[in-house]
């Protein structure tokens, strides 16, 4: 089964606690502070992956926590950075957290960090000065940075089949492809895209889709809906399907074209190769169809043969020469690409540190923070009940 949608819930690694540690050799007992800062948690990545199709990978899990950084150690070591979760999904696929699109991997290799690894915390080495050189705070790592998301998948085709329910479409992808898509007398056979290869004598190749058919109104949600529109934005060609032996042709041709121009995102502007299928059942004389996007009217039959080789010339004669928009902006910010840079969470009035007799909380005007804000700071950084807490100057006990 084709799986365009995922919703998925990616977490960043906790940061390492720094260390709160002093240097003690056999002849330097009163040696230094020298706790090291604890490691930076892991990202949550996206990569593009242009060996995947779909987003069925994600369907089992979906929840994804990258590492925990390491804590710091004594004798100025650093924690190790926590690992990274690099998630591969499909070329094309773009990301939206609360309906705005944060990112969108439109070529291969594309890569985007979703949700990023908490700061490790600072030694106690990092407090010292000249007035107190023995400091007993440490501060503790950060939380990692967590989102919901939803994943969209937008093909990258070479061609898109198009067209009323039941005109033949996946007959036609069938005989021109090495795709076996179902095939049945009755509207809806198709519910989910299905790609295909169609390969010259050249070697060549062109990857084809099948999008399941379209209604009037499909623009505004009716039948299978809008959806499956958009996996004809980022196609070169459409193949426009109709059903020639029960004619009407020039009608039908302007009902979908009138969808593709409600849709908006380009559909309208893209040229056409208009099929007329099941040449085979005969039917009265097509409408002639005079329009400058089409670039090819063909006549063929699934059935008997009929004009499929003369369609898949006129599909590598017309696709676009060059290298597939997948690869055309491989390494370059191109428009479409979008470069999430998550919003930098929000600077605290106080800041909570580890001692060697609890947890110590200070700021400037600690009165206007409330009693809430400052226990959910302080058990994520790992305190817990019972443990002494100083807030400013005043000696608690946490509840």
């Amino acid at each position: 089964m084709f799986h365009d949608r995922a919703a998925i819930v990616a977490q960043g690694g906790r940061g390492g606690d720094g260390a709160l540690s002093f240097r003690r050799e056999k002849f330097v007992p009163r040696g230094g502070p020298d706790g090291g800062d604890g490691g930076d948690g892991g990202d949550v990545v996206l990569v593009a992956d242009p060996d995947l199709r779909d987003l069925a990978s994600l369907r089992g899990k979906t929840r994804f926590r990258a590492g925990r950084g390491r804590p710091g150690e004594g004798s100025n070591r650093r924690g190790r950075d926590g690992q990274d979760v690099v998630l591969h999904v499909p070329v094309g696929t773009q990301v939206f957290a609360e309906r705005e699109l944060l990112v969108d991997l439109a070529h291969p290799g594309a890569r985007a960090v979703v949700a990023h690894g908490g700061r490790g915390g600072a030694g106690n080495r990092r407090f010292a000065t000249p007035a107190r050189r023995a400091p007993r705070i440490a501060e503790p790592g950060l939380p990692g940075e967590e989102r919901t998301l939803e994943l969209r998948l937008k093909l990258l085709v070479d061609a898109a089949l198009l067209g009323f329910p039941n005109a033949g479409k996946s007959s036609l992808l069938r005989r021109i492809s090495n795709a076996t898509p179902k095939v049945a007398d009755y509207p809806f056979t198709t519910l989910a895209p299905v790609l295909g290869t169609v390969e010259a004598p050249d070697g060549r190749q062109l990857v084809v889709a099948d999008v399941p058919g379209l209604l009037e109104g499909a623009s505004e949600g009716v039948g299978l809906g809008d959806e499956f529109l958009a996996h004809l934005e980022r196609a070169r060609l459409l193949v426009h399907v109709i059903d020639a032996h029960e004619g009407g042709v020039a009608g039908r041709f302007r009902a979908i074209d009138r969808e593709l121009a409600a849709c908006g995102a380009g559909l309208a502007e893209l040229p056409q190769v208009v099929v007329l299928s099941k040449a085979d059942l005969g039917g009265p004389p097509p409408d002639a169809i005079e329009d400058p996007r089409i670039v090819a009217v063909v006549r063929t039959s699934a059935v008997t043969g009929e004009g499929i080789a003369g369609l898949k010339q006129r599909l590598f004669e017309t696709v676009p020469g060059g290298p597939a928009p997948a690869e055309a902006g491989a390494g370059q910010e191109l428009a479409d690409f979008l470069v999430y840079r998550p919003r930098p969470p929000l600077r605290r009035p106080f800041r909570v540190f580890r001692t060697d007799r609890g947890f110590l909380v200070t700021g400037r005007d600690l009165s206007s923070v409330s009693p809430e804000e400052i226990e959910e700071a302080l058990r994520a950084a790992g305190a817990r009940k019972g443990d002494r807490v100083t807030v400013g100057n005043e000696p608690m006990v946490l509840a």
